[in-house]
Order: structure tokens, then C-alpha cells, then sequence
């Protein structure tokens, strides 16, 4: 079956920056039968400033009291770790992604000959950002979270006004809270998204759960990111809103289950129910003894199983006829 849905391990920060960890991931995120997994670069430095707070969530996923500089650098992973991570990604057959947080990183992605640029929800307002990215020319997924149709649509305008054809452009249905609730994931959106743009949706989903990648799998999506973790006891900020490896495999065997069942749109007899016509359909029968020349009539003709005789359809066609031949009662009438 060709698979229309491209389906993202999001492993983030869950390697909680140790390269080994990242590793396992990568291992994870193959053997659940993903198609990509997809990390983060950043200088943390450049990220966020020395004094700035953490979110909500990952003060309490944490539990940590330090600042969000001090988290990332904590969970920064070097050029040369991401290099080994691209490298064993190769060697198990799966994509290796990322998503660059600034313009450096940006760089080193392209040296890395990175084809498939992913933009993070937070800096689809960070034109210097998008500009410089547009001029690469290569395939962009563009994350929505905390965006409104405006936002995206100037993110889009430059990103295809600086070089990137708007046909390779992306666009992921998000909401930037972790876990999000169901009441916020609003995948309605999804149809508000492709009527809008016209281009490629996802979704990057951010439940607890898998029940909403499912459930997009419905609306005609081509991207589904999902966060993967280890282990979500693990201290960092994604892992509880993220899935374990049995639970990602699940979701992904559920996606391509639902993108076999999505089919036509024709409404046909199929090959598999063919063979229980006669099983389920009806056919005409005698409920009386009749014999050559009797006429037929609603007293002496029924409607039951199997449905390989006359159909059940055809009764008002055979009655007032003169029978041909003589039926005992459960014999199906034949002409």
C-alpha cells in the first residue's frame, strides 16, 4: 500500500542531552515503523536570554528551579552529536530531520545537506529567520502553534518571496501546549488550513494521547508529528506529553489501518463482500407447495436466505406469472 501520510517521530529534547539517549531514540522511532525522526538544534545562548522564566509546563515537568537558559543548554546537543545521530539514522533507514531554532543553526543544517527543513511554532514571526531560510530553496514544513491565518500566510509570503516555491511548503495544524487538551486541538482547522493555502496539512499533536493523529488521518492530511520518549518518568519537559515506543507503534499501525480503510469515494459492491451476497441477500421461495401452472402470489411466494436465487427485488415482477415448474415449500423459485 502506498502510504500518503509521512509520520514523524518528534524526538525533541527527549534525549535530555546525552547522545546515547538520542541514540535509542532514533532506534525507537525505526523499529515503531516511523518514517522520520526529528530533532532540535539550537545555541542556547542565542536562544533565550540568561534571566528568562520556563513555561508553566516545563516548570513542572522539570521540576527543576533553574532558568529556561540554563535548561537548554542543559539539553543542547553539539554539531558533532547531531552529525552521529544523521549518520546512524542512514545506517537503520529513517529520515533524519530537525528543527533549527536560529540562523547559525540554520547553517549548519544546510552544510549537513539537510533536503527538508522544519520551522518550530515559535519562530514563524521571526522574519530575519524566514528570509534567510527561504533563500535555501528546499522543502519547509511550517508549524502553526499560538498562529492565526494572518500570521501564516505572511510566513508563507516570505518564505516564497525569498527563493522557496510555495508548492514545497507545508503547514502543520498545532497547538504550542504540552500536553495540549483535547478541547484546544481544534482539527477542524485542518480543512480551514487546506482551503486557505492550498497546500500540504498536518498536524503536530501534542496530546497525551493518539486518539488525534488517528482522527486527522480522517481529514486528508500528509504529515502526522508526534513527540516519542523512552520512558515518560524521565525528567525533562515533552516527556509526558509524549508516547512510549509500544504506544507510537500503535499509532502508527492505527494510521496506516485508517489509510487503507479512507478508499474510495465510490460507492461498490467490494471484492471481499462479493462472496457473502448469497449469505446475507435474499432470494424468492416458495412458502407453499406450487405446482406447474399455479400462479404466484403473495400466499404461496416468500422472501428468505440464500440470496443466490431470484431476488428479493424481483417479487413484483413474478407475481400473477404462471409457475413453469413444480416447488416444494423453502425450494427457491427459478423461471
Amino acid at each position: 500500500m502506498k502510504k500518503n501520510i509521512k509520520i514523524i517521530a518528534e524526538a525533541g529534547c527527549n534525549h535530555n542531552g546525552k547522545l546515547r539517549l538520542a541514540l535509542k531514540l532514533v532506534k525507537a522511532a525505526k523499529l515503531a515503523k516511523a518514517d522520520a525522526v526529528k530533532f532540535q538544534m539550537y545555541d542556547a545562548d542565542e536562544l533565550v536570554t540568561k534571566n528568562a522564566q520556563k513555561a508553566t509546563y516545563a516548570l513542572k515537568n522539570t521540576k527543576k528551579k533553574q532558568s529556561q537558559h540554563k535548561m537548554q543548554k542543559d539539553l543542547m546537543l553539539k554539531t558533532s552529536e547531531h552529525l552521529k545521530i544523521k549518520k546512524h539514522c542512514s545506517k537503520l533507514g529513517i529520515q533524519y530531520m530537525c528543527s533549527a531554532f536560529d540562523i547559525q543553526s540554520l547553517n549548519i543544517l544546510k552544510k549537513m545537506g539537510i533536503k527538508e527543513f522544519k520551522v518550530p511554532s515559535g519562530e514563524i514571526n521571526n522574519y530575519k529567520y524566514l528570509k534567510h531560510l527561504g533563500k535555501f530553496k528546499k522543502k519547509i514544513i511550517l508549524s502553526t502553534g499560538m498562529s492565526n491565518l494572518k500570521e501564516i500566510s505572511t510566513a508563507i509570503n516570505i518564505l516564497s518571496t525569498n527563493g522557496t516555491k510555495k508548492k514545497d511548503i507545508s503547514i502543520l495544524q498545532c497547538n504550542s501546549q504540552y500536553p495540549t487538551p483535547y478541547t484546544d486541538v481544534n482539527l477542524q482547522v485542518i480543512n480551514t488550513l487546506k482551503k486557505t493555502f492550498k497546500l500540504n496539512v498536518g498536524i503536530s499533536d501534542h496530546t497525551k494521547g493518539y486518539e488525534v493523529p488517528i482522527a486527522a488521518a480522517t481529514f486528508g492530511i500528509k504529515i502526522i508529528e508526534k513527540h516519542l520518549t523512552l520512558n515518560k518518568k524521565l525528567v525533562g519537559p515533552d516527556h509526558q506529553s509524549s508516547l512510549n515506543p509500544l504506544e507510537f507503534k500503535a499509532m502508527v499501525r492505527s494510521v496506516r489501518n485508517i489509510e487503507k480503510a479512507m478508499g474510495s469515494k465510490k460507492k461498490i459492491v467490494t471484492k471481499s463482500e462479493k462472496k457473502n451476497i448469497k449469505f446475507a441477500r435474499k432470494s424468492l421461495v416458495a412458502i407453499k407447495k406450487i405446482k406447474k401452472n399455479d400462479f404466484f402470489t403473495f400466499d404461496n411466494i416468500g422472501i428468505k436466505r440464500p440470496g443466490n436465487g431470484i431476488p428479493a427485488s424481483s417479487i413484483y415482477k413474478i407475481i400473477g406469472k404462471k409457475s413453469k415448474f413444480n416447488f416444494n415449500i423453502d425450494q427457491l423459485i427459478k423461471k
